[in-house]
């Protein structure tokens, strides 16, 4: 893997889900050492700290079917300006989440450079609801569809009319989907690689065709990775636990694999709650998991 100047940007951000914690995300990542950890591969690192997130106590949520949605496109706007500074500096933006709804502003930064954008989407859940499908209204269930173009106009502001091809996002760990949201995947064009795809054909497999998918006819390829991915036996700190996800094994050889190709541009690490925690294990493996995204090897 060629070395990079990775820049940390932090978004403490918990408005998106109705449980709290992972606005302590972006710390416990740092403190399981993410630093030392990339540096050791070679990597230069640049952590520009975390961007201003006022906390939910100080706000007022607004639609019932999408939650906090003003105070979410804010903090986007300005995530959005951050990835763009970043690429435009010629550094590899590693964003540290905070919950999945941060992939708005992260993507639509991303695609202000990259105008046919792959999207790595690891997670358990499809996030590819909209404010008419959504059961609960949080966003951080929004943020694939709004990334295509679909759902309230409200979230899609700091996107200027420029969307991802569905048929070049891929899904890797699905496993619990909400009735509507199945049904608008299924006709979306997107790849959905689920547990079950994972345990017939094995991750080397999978990640062969997800590589294949995401560079085909693309300026880049943005990997969005929500910890809750990974099995809750192994990460225990998330708010979105549900049994029957990857082993800690699968999720590093999916990311070692991604590392050997070295196709990913940017990284986003998302859903890490230390309140949930077992003394930072999650963060720990969160910080690992990056790594060796970026290249880490035992030798």
């Amino acid at each position: 893997m060629k070395l990079k100047t990775v820049r940390i940007i932090g978004v403490p951000l918990d408005y998106g889900a109705d449980r709290r914690g992972v606005d302590m995300g972006p710390s416990a990542i740092r403190y399981a050492g993410l630093h030392e950890k990339l540096r050791q591969v070679g990597h230069k690192v640049i952590d520009i700290g975390n961007l201003p997130v006022p906390v939910p106590e100080s706000r007022t949520k607004n639609e019932t079917h999408l939650k906090y949605a003003d105070e979410i496109v804010k903090v986007s706007r300005v995530l959005a300006r951050a990835v763009e500074k970043s690429l435009d500096e010629d550094n590899y933006p590693l964003i540290l989440g905070g919950d999945h709804s941060i992939a708005i502003g992260t993507i639509a930064g991303l695609l202000r450079k990259f105008s046919r954008l792959g999207v790595l989407w690891f997670d358990a859940h499809g996030d590819y609801n909209t404010d008419q499908t959504s059961p609960s209204g949080n966003v951080h269930g929004m943020p694939v569809a709004t990334a295509v173009g679909l759902g309230h106009p409200a979230l899609k502001i700091p996107f200027h009319g420029h969307f991802v091809d569905p048929h070049k996002i891929v899904y890797v760990g699905v496993r619990t989907l909400d009735a509507d949201e199945a049904e608008a995947l299924r006709h979306s064009g997107a790849t959905v690689f689920s547990m079950h795809e994972i345990d017939r054909y094995g991750m080397r497999d999978v990640m062969a065709k997800a590589i294949d998918i995401v560079t085909d006819q693309t300026d880049g390829v943005h990997l969005s990775f929500d910890i809750d991915a990974v099995d809750p036996l192994y990460a225990p700190g998330s708010g979105t636990p549900y049994s029957g996800g990857l082993t800690e094994r699968e999720a590093h050889l999916a990311l070692e694999l991604l590392a050997e190709s070295d196709i990913v541009s940017s990284m986003e690490m998302v859903e890490v709650n230390p309140i949930l925690d077992e003394h930072n294990r999650t963060g720990e493996l969160a910080a690992n998991l990056i790594a060796s995204a970026l290249g880490h090897r035992i030798i």
